[in-house]
C-alpha cells in the first residue's frame, strides 16, 4: 500500500499564489478579444453621436488593428530587455487612460486617436501575458497548461463579448464599451507587483531602434494592404503596399543577421518545432478568420440577422475554442503534441465539411455545427502551438517568442480574410454576371453583379417582386461562394495535418514529458 506525501504549507502556498498570478495574467487576454467584439457593436451608435462616416468608423476599428499587429515584435523583444512584468505594467497603464480617452471622446478624430493609443499599448499584453505565464510556471507541463488557460480567455472573451456589450450599449452610451479596459487594467496594475516576479533576459543588452521601426513598417502594409484586398479587391494601392512590406521585410531580415546582438535571434527559426509551430499556428488562423468573417457575411446578409444577433450565434463557435485548448494540455500528457494538432485539424477539416452544406431552410444549425466542430479542433492547435513557439526559444528570448506567436496569426488571418473572401466574391461573380432577374433596372443590376451587401441595399427601394428575385438570386450566389470557400479551408486543414503529423513523427519532439 503507498500514500501520497501531502505538499508542505509553503508549497501549497506557493502553488495557490501562482495560480492566482495566472488568473491575473488571463486577465488582459480576454479583454483584448471582448473589447474587439464590443466595440464593433458599438459601431452605429459611435455614428449617430459622433457625426462619424464610414470611413472614420472603419479606421475606428482598424487603427487599432494595425498598430496592434505592427508593435507586437517590439514589444516583445522590449520585454525581453527592460522586463516583461514592467512593460505588462506599462502596457496595462497606457492601455486603460487610452480607453478612457476613447470612452470620452468629443469627436471621430479623437475617438480615432484614443484607439491608435490603445493599439501599441495593447501590443504589450499578449507577449507579456504568454512570456511571464512561462516564467511562472517553468516545467513543460505546467506551461503547457498555463498557456492554454490564456488561449481558452481570449476566446473567452469572444463568446462574451456580444452578451456584455449587447447589455452595456442597451443600457448606456456607447463610451461604456471602452470603458471595461479601465476596471481590468486597474485590477492588473495592483495585483500583478504583488502576484508574479519579474522576469527578464541578460541586463545590459540594448533595443535596436532601427529593426523595431522596421519590424513596424514590414507588418503595418502587409496587414493595410491584406485587408483593403478582403474590403475592395486587389487594387493598386493595397497589392503595392503589401509589396512595400514584404520588401522592408527583407531589409529587416538582413539587418538581423548583420547584428552582433540582433533584435529578433532568426536562430530561433532553425528550431523546426518553433517555425512549424509558428507556421501552424499562421496557417490555422488563416482559415479560422476567413471563415469567420464569410460566416458573420452569411448570417446578417443570408439569414438577415442583426450584428448582435450574429454575434450571438457565432458565440458558441468560441466555446469550441475553449474545449479544444483546456483538454489539449491534458491530451499532450499522454500524445505527442504534432498528432494531437494533427487530429485536431482533422477534426476542423470535417466541420468545414459540414459547412459546404449549409443553404437552404435550415442553414442556421447547419452554421452553428459545423462552427463548433472547426474550432473545437482548432483549440488545441492554439494552445499547443503557442507553447511549442514560446517552449522552444530561450528563457532569455521568450518574449521575443511568444511576440511571433502572437503576430504569425495576425498575418495569417488577414490573409485569410483577403484571399477566402476573394473566392467567395469570385465564385459570386460568376454566377452573377448575365443572369440579372427580368424587371431589375439597371443600377440594382449592377449592385447585383457587385456584391450581395450592395444587392441587398439596392432591394431594398425595389417593389416587392422583383426585390425578393433579386434578393433570392444573390443569397444564392453567395451561399455557393461560402460553401466553395468552406471546402478550400477543408484541403487547406487537411493537407496542414498532414504535414504537421509527418514533422511531429519524423522529429520527435514533445512539449510535455
Amino acid at each position: 500500500m503507498t500514500t501520497s506525501r501531502a505538499p508542505a504549507p509553503g508549497q501549497e502556498q506557493g502553488r495557490r499564489r501562482r495560480r492566482l498570478g495566472l488568473a491575473v495574467l488571463a486577465l488582459p487576454a480576454l479583454l483584448a478579444s471582448l473589447e474587439l467584439t464590443v466595440t464593433n457593436l458599438a459601431l452605429p451608435a459611435i455614428g449617430r453621436d459622433l457625426g462619424a462616416g464610414s470611413t472614420q468608423l472603419l479606421w475606428t476599428v482598424d487603427i487599432y488593428a494595425f498598430l496592434l499587429a505592427g508593435s507586437l515584435i517590439t514589444m516583445g523583444v522590449l520585454g525581453d530587455r527592460v522586463g516583461r512584468r514592467r512593460l505588462l505594467l506599462y502596457g496595462a497603464a497606457g492601455y486603460g487612460a487610452a480607453s478612457l480617452l476613447a470612452a470620452y471622446a468629443v469627436n471621430a478624430e479623437m475617438l480615432i486617436a484614443a484607439r491608435a493609443l490603445m493599439g501599441v499599448a495593447g501590443a504589450t499584453l499578449m507577449p507579456s501575458t504568454l512570456a511571464l505565464a512561462a516564467a511562472l510556471f517553468p516545467g513543460p507541463r505546467e506551461r503547457t497548461t498555463a498557456i492554454g488557460v490564456i488561449v481558452a480567455s481570449v476566446s473567452g472573451g469572444t463568446a462574451i463579448g456580444p452578451l456584455v456589450g449587447g447589455w452595456l450599449l442597451e443600457r448606456f452610451w456607447w463610451g461604456s464599451a471602452f470603458l471595461l479596459g479601465v476596471p481590468v487594467m486597474a485590477v492588473l496594475l495592483v495585483l500583478l507587483p504583488v502576484l508574479l516576479p519579474e522576469s527578464r533576459g541578460p541586463a545590459g543588452r540594448r533595443v535596436d531602434v532601427l529593426s523595431s521601426l522596421l519590424s513596424l513598417a514590414a507588418v503595418l502594409p502587409v496587414v493595410y494592404g491584406l485587408k483593403q484586398i478582403a474590403a475592395e479587391g486587389a487594387g493598386a494601392l493595397p497589392v503595392a503596399a503589401v509589396a512595400a512590406g514584404v520588401l522592408v521585410a527583407v531589409a529587416f531580415v538582413r539587418r538581423q543577421r548583420a547584428l552582433a546582438d540582433p533584435f529578433v535571434d532568426l536562430r530561433l527559426f532553425a528550431d523546426r518545432t518553433l517555425a512549424t509551430a509558428a507556421a501552424t499556428l499562421a496557417a490555422g488562423i488563416f482559415v479560422l478568420w476567413g471563415s469567420n468573417y464569410a460566416l458573420a457575411q452569411y448570417l446578417q446578409l443570408v439569414e438577415g440577422l442583426s450584428p448582435l444577433d450574429a454575434g450571438l450565434w457565432t458565440a458558441p463557435s468560441a466555446l469550441g475554442v475553449i474545449a479544444g485548448s483546456t483538454l489539449a494540455p491534458r491530451l499532450a500528457r499522454r500524445y505527442e503534441p504534432a498528432r494531437i494538432i494533427a487530429a485536431g485539424l482533422a477534426l476542423s477539416a470535417a466541420g468545414y465539411g459540414v459547412l459546404t452544406q449549409a443553404g437552404g431552410a435550415h442553414a442556421l444549425p447547419v452554421l452553428v455545427t459545423g462552427a463548433v466542430i472547426v474550432s473545437a479542433g482548432l483549440g488545441p492547435m492554439m494552445a499547443l502551438a503557442t507553447d511549442m513557439v514560446v517552449g522552444a526559444a530561450p528563457p532569455e528570448r521568450q518574449g521575443a517568442a511568444a511576440a511571433i506567436s502572437s503576430t504569425a496569426p495576425q498575418l495569417g488571418g488577414a490573409l485569410g480574410i483577403a484571399l477566402l473572401g476573394s473566392v467567395i466574391t469570385a465564385v459570386y461573380r460568376g454566377r452573377t454576371d448575365g443572369a440579372v432577374p427580368e424587371g431589375v433596372p439597371a443600377d440594382a443590376a449592377g449592385a447585383f453583379e457587385d456584391d450581395l451587401s450592395a444587392t441587398v441595399t439596392a432591394a431594398e427601394r425595389l417593389p416587392g417582386p422583383a426585390g425578393d428575385a433579386l434578393l433570392g438570386a444573390a443569397r444564392g450566389a453567395f451561399e455557393t461562394g461560402f460553401q466553395v470557400a468552406a471546402g478550400v479551408c477543408a484541403a487547406l486543414t487537411v493537407a496542414t495535418a498532414v504535414l504537421v503529423a509527418r514533422a511531429g513523427v519524423r522529429g520527435k519532439r514533445r512539449v510535455s514529458p
